[in-house]
């Protein structure tokens, strides 16, 4: 990647940092599809999703998805969708899981 490219593809450090934003980390089957439910519900109800991490976990059969979300009046309801999904294994909602994001975004400023 050029160096001009890469200083445009910053990640936004204000958007990570914000404490008004809650992080879903949700423990998923790992399987094909999976990542397209769970993003394929918050886009049919146009709730921004501002950040995402996935990374498969013990032995590979099993990820945990770390969503980095607006806290509106609809992310209640959206948990609540999300646990209807048959991949959907565990959800908690984080007040202070945004130190993943910055581990990546240093990365990124890195590389």
């Amino acid at each position: 990647m050029s160096p001009e490219a890469r200083q445009a593809v910053r990640p936004n450090e204000t958007i990570l940092s914000d404490p008004r934003l809650p992080v879903l980390r949700l423990l998923v089957r790992n399987h094909p599809g999976v990542m397209s439910h769970v993003c394929g519900l918050f886009s049919r109800r146009a709730f921004n999703v501002e950040a995402i991490l996935c990374l498969p976990v013990e032995d590979g059969e099993r990820s945990v998805i770390l969503l980095l979300v607006d806290e509106d009046e609809r992310l209640d309801q959206m948990i609540r969708q999300l646990e209807k999904l048959e991949d959907v294994l565990e959800i908690t909602k984080e007040d202070d899981g945004h130190e993943a994001f910055h581990v990546m975004a240093r990365y990124l400023a890195e590389h």
